[in-house]
């Protein structure tokens, strides 16, 4: 097995929790007397608690053992998936959709782990193969959340992801090796680096790349299964599901982004990439009279978000190797800000315009990720104060240790 397979999959299960109400929206607002207009709540109660989480619980991985972290919030995030699962009011499902969120953070913990323990000229694919893992949460939650919802309700979903959840925590635990942390910070003080982070232009300008990319992926997954179930379609749950498919193969291919950071390339694969995401809204916005179209421009947008989203965690990770889980827990932030932006106005702004108006929303939203790449070019970016400097580290190699030019 590959040493990046199970944090892939821890990964790849954690996020799902997140996202696996999306193609049941319709019959979990069934079944709960939730207006259309409110929907997109139930995405970015998630979300928020993901929110909390980043800021809160990600730095504890710069002090304590990751395995133990990671095996521990996989435990509670299985709790909160429970309590969804057995809801039968609407508070009682957001307040456990909530906490799940809350340490599905779990993702950023491995992800920064991952990072940690691999050789710094192979980093960037270590994410790559990591993130992949993000990338079959999010997407293929979708196909097996649309099935499972079909054939035994929505709380099947819930059910079992905190059979997996569970399992996963006993096999971090068993398999992967102990990572004790360095002494000297204490908690407040990791916190408080955070603020540090703000007046780095790098972080910075990936930040704001980040909330307007996921900003433009939550107005499309949060909202794309409304135009797919109303007429003309009509598709079930299990056949919206199916669309997640065309996301994965777009993800896929961003898999290689990794490689090309590794290369140098970061700044260039961004800027592509972003100009492809705005592109790619062209095509979606056709849901009401092309379903081919749709799968088309998922395919473009899915590929563009995580080709995107690899490069900015390799710049990060690689100017702050000392503070993984602290930096990548703050760009996170803006991650999670975005995701839920998109997914409360894509319902919004579906009630209000249909499917036309969310298409504008999502490719405005494309259009601000492009500005802010474009903008945000800087010279690399100092090392945040709470991170010591390597001693003897010059300029030049920290230039090439970001992969060429960061912005």
């Amino acid at each position: 097995m590959s040493r990046n397979a199970l944090p892939a999959a821890v990964c790849a299960v954690a996020v799902a929790s997140i996202y696996a109400a999306q193609p049941a929206l319709a019959g979990i607002g069934a079944d709960l007397d939730v207006p259309p207009a409110d929907l997109g709540w139930l995405v970015a109660a998630g979300q928020l608690g993901y929110l909390a989480g980043l800021a809160l619980l990600v730095p504890l991985g710069d002090l304590k053992d990751r395995r133990r972290l990671i095996a521990g919030h996989l435990v509670l995030t299985a709790a909160g998936t429970i309590v969804a699962a057995a809801a039968t009011e609407l508070w009682v499902l957001l307040a456990g959709l909530a906490v799940a969120g809350l340490f599905a953070v779990v993702v950023q913990t491995t992800v920064a782990y991952a990072a940690a323990s691999a050789p710094p000229a192979e980093r960037g694919r270590t994410l790559g193969a990591v993130t992949s893992g993000v990338v079959l949460g999010i997407l293929g939650a979708r196909v097996a959340a649309g099935a499972l919802a079909t054939a035994w309700g929505w709380r099947s979903v819930y059910v079992v992801l905190a059979v997996l959840l569970v399992t996963l925590a006993g096999l971090v635990l068993k398999t992967l090796p102990p990572d004790p942390r360095p002494g000297g910070s204490s908690y407040r003080e990791t916190l408080a680096s955070l603020g540090g982070l703000v007046r780095e232009r790098l972080f910075v300008s990936r930040g704001l790349v980040a909330f307007f990319l996921f900003a433009s992926f939550g107005t499309l997954w949060s909202g794309l299964a409304l135009p797919l179930a109303a007429a003309p379609w009509h598709l079930t749950e299990a056949q919206i599901g199916l669309f997640g498919l065309a996301g994965l193969v777009g993800a896929a291919g961003a898999a290689r982004a990794g490689r090309w950071a590794d290369a140098g390339f970061a700044r260039a694969v961004t800027v592509g990439a972003l100009a492809l995401l705005a592109v790619s809204w062209a095509t979606i916005g056709q849901a009401s009279w092309s379903l081919g179209f749709v799968v088309a421009g998922v395919v473009v947008l899915d590929f563009a978000v995580q080709a995107v989203h690899v490069s900015n965690q390799h710049l990060l990770t690689a100017a702050h190797p000392d503070a993984s889980s602290s930096v990548i827990g703050g760009y996170m932030l803006f991650y999670s800000l975005g995701s839920a932006l998109g997914a409360t106005a894509t319902t919004a702004a579906f009630a209000v315009a249909g499917w036309a108006g969310s298409s504008v929303l999502g490719a405005g939203f494309a259009l601000c990720a492009l500005a802010a790449g474009l903008t945000g070019r800087a010279r690399p970016a100092a090392r945040c104060r709470c991170v010591p400097a390597r001693p003897g580290r010059s300029r030049r190699s920290a230039r090439r240790t970001t992969g060429g030019r960061a912005g």
